[in-house]
């Protein structure tokens, strides 16, 4: 079996630099959240905006490096035994007949 991690979002086609994305792993929410705020940012203020996510990019790289991919899925385990599956048992009338339901038409 061959276990796949996922890739590294700084060497993804789609990110610019993955700081988004890899704040949203570390942290697990949406990264479009973040992007939308450093977006709606830009047109506020644009330096301290591209200051603000290179400074996140030096922080999660810092992190990235002391501690390469910390959220490593966990394997599966199988266990081979099967479970027990037991009847329930049946209500009975007085006359050991089971009840019969309505049909409908």
């Amino acid at each position: 079996m061959t276990q796949t991690f996922p890739r590294n979002p700084f060497t993804r086609e789609d990110t610019v630099l993955g700081v988004c994305q890899a704040l949203g792993e570390d942290f697990r929410f949406n990264p479009i959240l973040l992007r939308l705020a450093f977006a709606t940012g830009v047109f506020i203020s644009p330096f301290m905006t591209i200051a603000a996510y290179f400074a996140a990019g030096a922080v999660v790289l810092v992190s990235r490096l002391i501690s390469p991919n910390p959220r490593r899925p966990r394997p599966v385990v199988v266990e081979d035994a099967e479970p027990a599956i037991e009847a329930a048992p049946q209500p009975l009338h007085a006359d050991n007949e089971p009840e019969m339901l309505p049909v409908a038409a």
